[in-house]
């Protein structure tokens, strides 16, 4: 009798955990859905990928067999997208319209947004370009452009020289020794780069010295003490 009044209040516990306090339905995100409006100077242009790219995801395969290229006043972005994404350019409106054929799908629909902000990423990229400021907190830490800006050279307390060259398509300047912009028009390529420069000397807890990335912040430590 009591396993069973047990049993009765967790499910009535469940029940009311999926219950909102309004009658309306749960609002869900509906990024995918949402247009992407571009520029007089945007061009876009989608080609088939020929041979497609295979990815393995579990026990399914996503299947690569579009190639999305963003052209602006920055420069230029190639994408790769899967073969359910149905990309529309609406070039009266100046709009970029993505679906899938079948939202019911768990990998279409958790891909729909995804694809979505990469494209509309590449869009403002092309247009304005994305930023990593990073930032140099220590005592003799600094940043340094050598052969022309081509590679950066960090000075973070390690005993060896450490940097790395920069890729194409992302431009380093230096305003400052502790201070290092990275611009480029994709804006995963200028966040990775960010973040292998950032695994030089990651922010510490307990002074706080380190390479941080953008407006980030870390919660101080007090010292351990024997």
């Amino acid at each position: 009798m009591l396993s069973m009044k047990l049993l009765t209040s967790k499910v009535a516990t469940q029940s009311l955990s999926r219950r909102t306090l309004s009658s309306s339905a749960i609002l869900r995100s509906h990024v995918g859905g949402s247009g992407i409006f571009t520029t007089p100077e945007t061009q876009v242009k989608i080609e088939p990928l020929d041979p497609p790219t295979l990815i393995q995801k579990g026990i399914k395969r996503l299947v690569l067999n579009q190639l999305v290229t963003v052209t602006g006043p920055k420069g230029e972005v190639t994408m790769e997208v899967p073969n359910f994404a149905n990309i529309k350019i609406d070039e009266e409106h100046r709009r970029i319209n993505v679906s899938v054929l079948d939202t019911e799908k768990k990998l279409q629909k958790s891909m729909w947004g995804t694809i979505r902000s990469h494209i509309q990423n590449h869009v403002i990229g092309v247009n304005e370009g994305h930023l990593a400021v990073l930032k140099f907190i220590g005592t003799g830490y600094r940043a340094q452009l050598e052969n022309d800006g081509k590679y950066i050279g960090v000075k973070v307390g390690a005993s060896i020289p450490q940097g790395l060259y920069v890729p194409e398509g992302i431009t380093a300047t230096l305003p400052a020794p502790t201070t290092l912009i990275l611009e480029g028009c994709n804006k995963q390529q200028v966040m990775l780069l960010a973040a292998k420069i950032r695994n030089f000397h990651p922010p510490e807890p307990y002074k706080g010295k380190g390479i941080y990335v953008n407006n980030e912040k870390i919660k101080l430590k007090n010292k351990k003490i024997k």
